[in-house]
This record gives C-alpha cells, structure tokens and sequence, in this order.
C-alpha cells in the first residue's frame, strides 16, 4: 500500500461525511465509546502520528505528541483536519526511501504505515456512519488491500464483511464477534 491508497480513503470518506457535516455529531459513533465528531478527531491524530513516525523514523516507540483539535471545531472543520493529517502523511510517504522503518510495536515499513492509515480511515468513517444512521461500506479493495498487510491470519471471503469482522464492527457467520484485535503493521523483513 502506498500514498495512493491513503488518498482514495480520504476521498471516500470526506466524500462521505462532508455532506453529513453540518447534523449532530455529538452522538455516539457505532459501537465506540467516542461520539462521532471524538471519532473523526482521532482519525486525524492517527493520521499525524503515523506521519510523524514515517519523517522521524523512531525505532523505539512513538513521538511524544499529541493533536488537540479544539473544542469549538464544527464537524466540518474536522474533517479539514483530517485533510491535513491524510496530507501530511501522503507527503511523508511519498518521501520515505524504500528502505524506510519506524516503530510500531517492531520496524514498520512506508506500505505498513499507509495501511495503517487507510484502516484508521475506512474504519472509524464506518463508525461515523454507522452513528449517524448513514448506510456505508468501506470499498472492497482499499479492505482487501489491508487485509492483506494488516491481517495475513484473515480469513477468506468479501473483504468488507472480514475487516470489519476482525476489527469487532460486524458479524461472520459460524464465528464469533470479536471483542479485542490487534493488527500487523511490523514486519522482521
């Protein structure tokens, strides 16, 4: 995955949202403790943190910062913060060497990072959704192309139906929901 695919997410979910920015995004997102406009924000600190990775390169742990978004931010704001974030982490992207690692619980790659971003993105835009009372899917091949950096254990089927399966947002038939998951992103090669 790569900076492409960060910028297709952030297309569909701004696409998405955008036109839902101006209802109450103060209740709950899906099933998350967070409300929607709480849920977006961290889409955004996510989004800077992982850049901020892919610039300075930690091999031991993350940067020691944070994205406060302000209280006042309408929804609408928000999300151009979330355009900001996927932007800054597009550009660290396009400019990591191949050889490029950071931290994330173990050496990450550039590709590992873009997944990461694009999980944040399609993820918690469903839960926006899923709060908002919107009907969304994230795309199947941005979800396909996580699984297959993010989860090599998935199973196999529709790639919507899994990730969200594996994230604990939906239901597999003959499994049980998910309640705790962890993801990929290091790699020992």
């Amino acid at each position: 995955m790569d900076s492409r695919d960060v910028a297709a997410a952030l297309a569909e979910a701004t696409r998405t949202l955008a036109e839902h920015a101006d209802r109450d995004w103060s209740v709950p997102a899906g099933t998350l403790e967070w409300d929607c406009r709480a849920t977006a924000a961290h889409i955004a600190h996510d989004l800077l943190a992982y850049a901020g990775q892919v610039t300075a390169m930690p091999s031991d742990a993350y940067l020691p910062m944070d994205l406060t978004v302000r209280p006042a931010a309408a929804p609408r704001d928000v999300l151009r913060i979330v355009t900001a974030a996927a932007g800054l982490l597009i550009a660290a992207l396009d400019a990591a060497g191949p050889g490029m690692r950071a931290w994330h619980w173990g050496a990450c790659d550039a590709a590992g990072f873009a997944a990461m971003g694009v999980a944040e993105i399609l993820l918690h835009t469903h839960d926006i959704t899923a709060g908002l009372g919107i009907r969304w899917q994230p795309p199947a091949p941005l979800c396909a192309a996580v699984l297959e950096r993010l989860f090599p254990d998935a199973p196999p089927g529709d790639p919507v139906p899994v990730l969200l399966w594996l994230t604990g947002r939906g239901e597999l038939p003959g499994r049980d929901r998910r309640t705790s998951w962890t993801w990929t992103a290091a790699r020992t090669t």
